[in-house]
């Protein structure tokens, strides 16, 4: 018997570990997930809210199948080793994930299964070229996208991985154990999310990705940094999750090029370069699991970060005067999801508006976004502090307002997040900023101030990035 061990890959197709198990199994393959407590401290509600209703269905799609899948709590070294043992299981089988506590934590379990001795052997799963396969002529990770990109592109690319069937898997009434009950978010110490979260699962998935092929991927270049304009795949938290492959999103993106222009080609070519953008990041991650905590890039002296508990509680709560800032931000909040341009925005004026911490930010997105993977959202977020690999300059700092403008001209995503504005004149909540207090109060009472002048605080972030760099007088 073959058991396989889901993590990020909560689906049963076009899963490389399960696949390899099922070609593999001589009397069928097992299922089983672990919450483990090491990892659960840093989830966010949302975010696992999601992951037990993907689940749900998942174990639903086993036993339609004739098969199981084993749910349990603890210690994952202690319970795999336990349950190969208990069912006698041949070998088992996971998908790495990239993180340093998944790197320790599969390292335990690798030592628990070896003095059990038990088979085990775990694959490269979540992105279509492993860790180490891109690098430079001298065989070194790369640290800047670009050239990372275009060997991505130029790679082949796997075919999806079948599905086992119902003759690969364990008939789940040929042995008596306990499936285990999924949980709910109370037994694990979560309250229920106050955001609105996406139907989960690889069928909700499968729709998403269909009705982007169908429609927005063909103009995804043009309409992505839009968050009106319903252009993204919307698939992230589905990456995230692990509720569909990899190598279905790639290979459908490439089934769209078939009877697409040669413009739409190129839009579909930079949805597949968001994609290698994920990958980078992971490989970015794989190679420097310090970035997690730590600046990618080096500086003479320290940032002097500021330390402000009200500016920071102003941004989370999308109280900051700044309207796109602060319609993203109750995005978040509402969805546990933030369009793509408006998180650069939103991290822009977190970093060099406020001067805080690029980490706070880091860390407030892990709890709060459904999509959080760390090698993206670290990636993200230190790409807009100036502080990562292949990060913007730190003199190129987003001015939120003309940002609104340009992405948001009819201000219809702000006033749907921030209705104390709905129904104002674009032109006053692009120029809040400028506007009078009278302007102010009687065009939206309710809606506060700016709490920091942008003008002022471009030049307090360039002042305190040169003194970084040695610059400063």
């Amino acid at each position: 018997m073959q058991l396989h061990w889901h993590r990020q890959d909560i689906r049963g197709t076009d899963n490389r570990a399960l696949a390899a198990a099922a070609e593999a199994a001589d009397d069928g393959v097992l299922a089983l997930f672990v919450f483990d407590d090491a990892v659960l401290t840093h989830a966010g509600a949302p975010r696992l809210a999601y992951l037990l209703e993907a689940l749900a269905e998942l174990r639903a799609w086993y036993r339609d199948r004739g098969g199981e899948l084993l749910v349990r709590h603890g210690d994952p070294a202690a319970v795999i080793a336990n349950v190969a043992s208990e069912l006698s299981v041949d070998r088992v089988v996971w998908n790495k994930d990239y993180s340093g506590v998944a790197r320790d934590r599969d390292t335990a379990v690798r030592q628990a299964l070896n003095d059990a001795d038990i088979a085990r052997d775990s694959f490269h799963d979540a992105i279509c070229h492993e860790p180490g396969s891109i690098t430079t002529n001298d065989g070194d990770p790369y640290s800047v996208f670009t050239y990372f990109g275009r060997k991505w592109h130029d790679r082949e690319k796997d075919d999806p991985y079948p599905a086992p069937t119902a003759d690969d898997l364990v008939d789940s009434d040929a042995f008596a154990v306990d499936a285990g009950e999924i949980p709910t978010l109370d037994d694990l110490g979560f309250d229920e999310p106050e955001a609105d979260l996406p139907d989960a699962g690889m069928a909700a998935a499968r729709d998403r990705l269909d009705a982007f092929c169908d429609d927005g991927i063909y103009r995804y270049d043009s309409d992505r940094d839009y968050p009106t304009r319903e252009s993204t795949s919307r698939l992230s938290a589905d990456l995230t999750h692990g509720t569909i492959g990899i190598r279905t999103v790639y290979w459908a993106s490439e089934d769209a090029k078939a009877d697409a222009t040669d413009e739409q080609r190129e839009e579909i070519e930079e949805f597949q370069s968001q994609l290698a953008w994920r990958a980078f990041y992971t490989h970015v991650l794989w190679f420097n699991p310090e970035v997690v905590n730590e600046n990618y890039k080096e500086y003479e002296n320290p940032i002097q970060w500021d330390d402000d508990p009200e500016h920071l509680q102003a941004w989370k709560d999308g109280e900051t005067g700044y309207p796109i800032v602060d319609a993203g931000m109750r995005q978040l909040r509402a969805e546990g999801y933030m369009h793509n341009r408006v998180r650069m925005i939103v991290a822009s004026f977190l970093t060099k508006d406020l001067l805080i911490d690029w980490r706070e930010g880091y860390h407030w997105f892990r709890k709060k976004l459904v999509d959080h993977n760390t090698a993206n959202n670290n990636g993200g977020w230190q790409w807009a502090a100036s502080t990562g690999t292949d990060s913007q300059p730190y003199f190129r700092i987003f001015n939120p307002m003309t940002q609104g403008e340009r992405y948001d001209p009819d201000a219809e995503y702000i006033a749907k997040y921030v209705p104390e504005l709905e129904g104002v004149d674009p032109e006053i909540i692009h120029g809040w900023h400028e506007a009078s207090l009278t302007q102010r109060r009687n065009a939206a009472p309710a809606y506060p101030d700016p709490i920091v002048d942008h003008s002022e605080r471009r030049e307090d972030a360039l002042a305190m990035f040169e003194a970084a760099r040695g610059e400063a007088d």
